[in-house]
C-alpha cells in the first residue's frame, strides 16, 4: 500500500511541475525554462523539484512530451491513408514532419538533444504517468509511439513490408536510418537558420527526400501500388 501511495504522490508531483513547465514555455519559449521558474510556478522550491527530475534536460524532455499530443492524435488518421506498410509508413513521415516542422525545437529536444543516456526510461516513467496518452491509440501504434528511438520505431514498422513484398530484409535497416538522418539534417539546417526554409518548404523537402529513398530500394514495379505522392 505504501508503495502505491509513493507512485500517487510522484505522479501528482510531476503533473504539478509539468504543467508548470508547460506554461512556461506557452508564455516565454522554450529558452526561458529554468528550474526556478517551474518550481516557482508550481508552488514547491527547486530542491523539491531536483527530487523528481534528475536535471534541467530532464524536465524539459517531459515538459516538450507534453506538445506532442496533436502528433500523436493525428498519427493512427495517417497510417490509415496507406493501402500497405510502405504506404503507410510514408503517410505517417508526413504527419511527423507536419508537426515537428510546426514546433522544431520541441522535436529537437525528444529527438535529438543529449539526454544523459537512459531515454527509453525517460520514456517509460512519462506514460507511466501519462498512460492515458496512449490508451486511446491501437495496441499496434501504441508500441511504435512508445518507442523513443525513432530508428528502430522505423524498423518495427517497416518489417512487416519485407513479407509483402516491398523491400528485401537487408533494406529494413538502412531505410530506417537513412531516412532518420535526413530528417535530422534538415532540422539543424531550420534550427540553425543555415536556409531560408518556411515550415511548408521544410516538411516537402524532406518528404521528398524520404520518398526517394524509399524508391530506390523498393522492389521493381511495386512502387505502382502506392497511393502516397509528393505536394507539388
Amino acid at each position: 500500500m505504501k508503495s502505491g501511495r509513493k507512485e500517487i504522490q510522484r505522479a501528482r508531483m510531476w503533473r504539478y511541475f509539468l504543467d508548470a513547465a508547460t506554461e512556461v514555455i506557452e508564455e516565454e519559449g522554450l529558452d526561458q525554462v529554468t528550474i526556478r521558474k517551474i518550481a516557482d510556478r508550481a508552488g514547491y522550491t527547486s530542491s523539491t523539484a531536483y527530487n523528481y527530475f534528475k536535471d534541467l534536460s530532464h524536465l524539459k524532455f517531459f515538459a516538450a512530451m507534453r506538445f506532442t499530443t496533436d502528433y500523436i492524435n493525428e498519427l493512427p488518421l495517417y497510417l490509415e491513408k496507406g493501402t500497405n506498410t510502405i504506404d503507410s509508413w510514408l503517410y505517417s513521415w508526413e504527419c511527423f514532419c507536419k508537426h515537428s516542422f510546426d514546433r522544431p525545437e520541441i522535436y529537437a529536444i525528444i529527438f535529438m538533444d543529449d539526454l544523459g543516456g537512459a531515454v527509453d526510461e525517460l520514456l517509460a516513467d512519462y506514460y507511466n504517468v501519462y498512460e492515458e496518452d496512449l490508451i486511446r491509440l491501437p495496441e499496434e501504434i501504441r508500441s511504435i509511439v512508445s518507442e523513443l528511438n525513432f530508428s528502430k520505431r522505423s524498423m518495427l514498422y517497416i518489417k512487416k513490408a519485407v513479407d509483402e513484398g516491398f523491400i528485401k530484409e537487408e533494406e529494413v535497416d538502412l531505410l530506417a536510418d537513412t531516412t532518420l538522418m535526413l530528417w535530422k539534417g534538415m532540422m539543424n539546417t531550420v534550427l540553425n537558420h543555415r536556409r531560408n526554409y518556411t515550415k511548408e518548404q521544410a516538411v516537402q523537402q524532406t518528404l521528398y527526400y524520404v520518398y526517394e529513398t524509399v524508391r530506390r530500394v523498393i522492389i521493381p514495379g511495386k512502387e505502382n501500388e502506392l497511393t502516397f505522392s509528393i505536394k507539388k
